[in-house]
């Protein structure tokens, strides 16, 4: 196996010690923040190494290509985007604390998340269509690596799609600007020119991810193993199951628990360093 290692401060001194546990025969640098090791092994105490000193680790099978996929699917909050959209309405409506924690609790599975969006959906009536424009204008930010990691996978014909259980307000924005080929999430009720803290349709959540990401799949003559998924919470697990890759970035436990793969420190850029 291939040992990766990736972090944004690398001391050598790090390295070699990954090294000599893993009893890899060779360090090959690919970038300034990304190296691999050849002929490597599991150590049990790589992980806790690798969490002491702020670097992400993953066994790679040798020759694994990028363009071996042909579809990347992303969550779009805290994955994509480095807010959480609907925390950030909720702010300009004065109930950020309320909706977070409702968040929070079903990124770490504690809520059905239909059940959640409906409660924080309930949270905004009233507030004024333009708020969510402010918030795409003021406060949208992607996260480190996006662009990077989605030029590099479109040069190579890897088809991109953002799987949000968040709302199309952003995700057909984010689409255009990305140059997506795919964005899929809910729909705000809007009437009058406010928020009626209604969604319209049927709630896209998790099951509803796992599904869409297994229908385009389909569509485009994929198998599961050309798949690449990438979320952040439990709200992903099924959309991680669907795909032969799942990458969990800076995620709650419960989804790293399941991913493939683990990014905890690096951006997203780092999922282009797993493979050759």
């Amino acid at each position: 196996m291939n040992l990766i290692i990736q972090g944004t401060e690398i001391e050598n001194s790090d390295l070699r010690a990954v090294a000599k546990l893993a009893g890899a025969s060779q360090i090959e640098r690919i970038t300034g923040e990304a190296f691999r090791m050849l002929d490597a092994e599991p150590h049990p105490e790589i992980e806790s190494f690798c969490e002491e000193t702020a670097l992400d680790f993953a066994f790679v099978v040798p020759g694994k290509k990028l363009t071996d996929f042909g579809l990347v699917a992303m969550d779009m909050d805290s994955t994509l985007l480095a807010i959480e959209s609907i925390d950030e309405i909720a702010d300009l409506h004065g109930v950020k604390a309320e909706v977070a924690a409702i968040t929070q609790s079903t990124m770490r599975g504690e809520i059905n998340f239909a059940e959640s969006l409906t409660r924080r959906a309930a949270l905004l009536k009233d507030l004024p269509e333009n708020a969510l424009q402010s918030v795409y204008d003021e406060r949208l930010r992607l996260s480190a690596g996006a662009e990077k990691m989605l030029q590099r996978m479109q040069s190579v014909g890897i088809k991109t799609m953002v799987l949000s259980g968040g709302f199309t307000f952003f995700t057909e924005r984010i689409k255009k600007r990305l140059g997506l080929d795919y964005a899929f999430a809910n729909t705000l009720d809007i009437q009058n020119g406010r928020l009626t803290g209604h969604v319209l349709g049927n709630i896209i959540g998790a099951t509803g991810k796992g599904e869409i990401l297994e229908q385009v799949r389909n569509e485009l003559g994929l198998s599961k193993e050309q798949v690449i998924a990438i979320g952040d919470g439990a709200n992903d697990l099924k959309m991680l199951g669907a795909a032969g890759v799942g990458i969990a970035f800076h995620a709650k436990p419960v989804l790293q628990a399941r991913a493939t793969y683990c990014l905890n420190h690096v951006g997203l850029d780092g999922v282009l360093n797993l493979f050759e």
